[in-house]
């Protein structure tokens, strides 16, 4: 992940400030606790990594930038999967209905400290309604949630995974991620975010998938955003130290894409790049 680093609350106050001079104003936030356990206990903490940065954030910047938080426990568990686990059948999997209170509980906890936008990620089942209500039961009506709707079970999160800390210790995420080969599922995965209550819908990765970023914009309507992700980066920064390809270029080119593919945002990486490049 050539570029990018873990930050300390104090250093990303400054790296924040420098994407926002060249004018990348929205953010999505992940965190990395100092101690993990089973339940991912760190993240619905109000005082946890995330929470203290959105509120170091919001001091510094007021709203004159859009915070997104990310919402799930991989990076939290010593695990690292997506929530609780139970024994099913001699397996160990995600316990759906015993992680999604705690999954309620860090959205909450991060609308306190200010997080605009919530982005559950974990594709759990039901997790957008429970969301919703447990926003709206809170005094966060106004929160919009962005859901990770159409998130596949992927080969391109690798590098995210090593600088998150947050890889599987055992098994994968094939249980509750999306085949890779099915265009269909996420249609309905979509569907069922949206008939939930999801403002905005995702589909991760991006540069792979840019049909289905196509189908789920012609076929909704709603906003959706692409997430263009760590193995995609990864790839062009290699190339292009390499000197195979044009770094410029490729990475306009691959925005150019997922944009004309139907997406109205891109999380990307190469953002202050871009950014840098687009100011002439």
């Amino acid at each position: 992940m050539p570029g990018n680093y873990q930050l300390s609350a104090d250093t990303l106050v400054e790296e924040v400030g420098i994407a926002k001079d060249l004018g990348v104003t929205s953010f999505m936030l992940f965190g990395i606790p100092a101690t993990k356990d089973a339940t991912g206990s760190s993240a619905i903490n109000d005082e946890g990594i995330v929470q203290l940065a959105i509120k170091a954030l919001r001091e510094a910047y007021h709203h004159d930038v859009l915070l997104m938080t990310d919402e799930c426990f991989c990076e939290y568990t010593d695990h690292g999967h997506c929530g609780i686990l139970h024994d099913v059948h001699g397996t160990m999997d995600v316990d759906n209905d015993a992680t999604l209170p705690n999954l309620v509980a860090q959205c909450v906890s991060h609308a306190k400290a200010g997080a605009d936008i919530v982005a559950p990620s974990g594709m759990l089942d039901g997790m957008i309604d429970a969301i919703r209500h447990g926003l709206d039961e809170a005094g966060f009506s106004n929160v919009p949630i962005m859901s990770y709707a159409a998130k596949y079970a992927s080969g391109f999160y690798g590098p995210f995974r090593d600088a998150a800390e947050s890889p599987p210790q055992f098994g994968d995420r094939n249980s509750y991620q999306m085949d890779p080969a099915n265009g269909d599922e996420a249609m309905r995965e979509v569907a069922l975010d949206i008939q939930e209550g999801a403002d905005i819908v995702m589909v991760k990765p991006a540069l792979s998938y840019l049909d289905i970023i196509h189908r789920t914009k012609q076929t909704f309507g709603l906003p959706v955003a692409a997430y263009n992700v760590s193995g995609e980066y990864a790839m062009v920064k290699a190339a292009a130290r390499n000197g195979w390809i044009d770094e410029r270029r490729v990475t306009m080119e691959i925005l150019t894409s997922i944009k004309r593919a139907g997406a109205d945002m891109i999380l990307t990486y190469h953002a202050k790049d871009a950014a840098r490049w687009l100011r002439g």
